[in-house]
């Protein structure tokens, strides 16, 4: 400190000096010029200390508070990424509009990968981002974080948007690879920081539970070459136990806060169950049901529709699964939907039908645009024409 002083009065010399002329003391002039810098840095740093500890003492206060979820949001996201979501949700647009625009800007989604999760046609998507960009650019949305309750407003739609992104990463639409790490990991991070900032929003945990026991079982998706292994073929000593900790942890979180019927916390509840089935014989198929039972209240879709169908066919057998799924075979969206006839084998395969099964896995395979899907589907289809081969 008392070369950094020095080195200031000599600074103060040479600027000075050539003006006014070298003092008669010019020895005594720098000491003393010092000392009144070293006197006015003491005074800053009592000032500065005072406040440091007027700001520590409400720092304090502010910490034994469960803070809220606009009161946390308000100027601090936490996030780069999650601060321009926040930002491109904005309300001006359709839900399903800021949903398409956030993963295309920001989620690293193609539109043929969106057009995927809303089974709509890729032209659809499409057209929504570019009404959606026109839309801002008219309005002259401002280019930062809202705050209060409209901060809170885009929440739902910032939840999609991590939603679709994890999904997206979990079962890759297209490519080589069936799944996509790096994706999943983007959203649990995202889904994380969210539940540290919003405490009090069920939701919020909700996502995070069914996210983090999903991403347990990574390790046994795949095997030694990339194939996958289906749920059930799934060796779950695999499955990491430290995520499905973490889920099960926020999943009572979500429903200690009153979220249990919210979409997301009675998917992670789902999960639950095959989490905490230590052999796929153990799976709770009825409670299952019953789960997607509400789901299906709540947030009716096709894809509900079809999941319920497959749970249905554990618990009462296939031929109640196979009525659900014939039920859905004149739903528009799901004519290009290549799980629809992939579970519709499947429950073929059980009934015995191995024929008509083939049928099946080879419609899924023309409609699936992932290699290593493509692959499976293909495999189970050949499997069906080889049943009846001579051995």
């Amino acid at each position: 400190m008392a070369e950094d002083l020095a080195h200031d009065a000599l600074v103060a010399a040479l600027e000075q000096w050539p003006q006014s002329g070298i003092p008669d003391n010019p020895g005594a002039w720098l000491m003393a010029t010092a000392k009144h810098r070293a006197i006015d840095f003491f005074r800053r740093n009592t000032l500065l200390a005072r406040k440091h500890e007027e700001l520590g003492r409400q720092m304090a206060l502010q910490e034994m508070a469960v803070p809220d979820f606009d009161a946390t949001l308000d100027d601090h996201v936490g996030d780069d990424l999650l601060r321009l979501m926040f930002i491109a949700c904005h309300p001006v647009l359709p839900t399903e509009a800021r949903v398409a625009l956030t993963l295309r800007l920001l989620g690293g989604l193609t539109t043929g990968e969106i057009a995927r999760a809303f089974l709509v046609p890729e032209s659809t998507i499409a057209q929504r981002i570019v009404r959606a960009k026109r839309t801002l650019a008219e309005a002259g949305v401002p280019f930062d974080v809202p705050g209060g309750a409209e901060l809170a407003g885009r929440l739902s739609a910032v939840l999609q948007v991590i939603y679709l992104i994890f999904n997206e990463g979990y079962s890759a639409t297209v490519g080589d690879d069936w799944l996509r790490p790096s994706l999943c990991e983007d959203a649990l991070r995202l889904g994380r920081i969210l539940a540290e900032l919003a405490p009090t929003e069920p939701e919020v945990h909700g996502l995070a539970a069914l996210m983090e026991i999903q991403a347990s079982r990574t390790r046994a998706r795949v095997g030694p070459s990339g194939e996958p292994i289906l749920l059930l073929d799934q060796n779950r000593a695999h499955w990491d136990q430290l995520l499905i900790r973490r889920g099960l942890a926020a999943l009572e979180r979500a429903e200690k806060l009153g979220g249990a019927g919210g979409p997301y916390t009675l998917q992670a509840a789902i999960a639950a169950c095959h989490a905490r089935a230590r052999t796929p014989e153990e799976t709770d198929w009825a409670r299952i049901v019953a789960l997607y039972d509400t789901l299906a209240e709540l947030a009716a879709s096709p894809i509900v529709e079809l999941n319920r169908a497959v749970a249905v066919s554990m618990a009462f057998g296939p031929q109640a699964g196979l009525d659900l799924v014939d039920a859905l075979a004149s739903e528009r969206s799901l004519q290009n939907y290549h799980l629809l006839p992939s579970v519709r084998g499947d429950l073929l395969v059980k009934l015995g039908r191995i024929h008509e099964a083939r049928t099946e896995f080879e419609r899924a395979a023309s409609l699936t645009r992932n290699v290593r899907e493509r692959d499976l589907l293909l495999s189970r289809a050949a499997a069906c024409g080889s049943y009846f081969s001579p051995r």
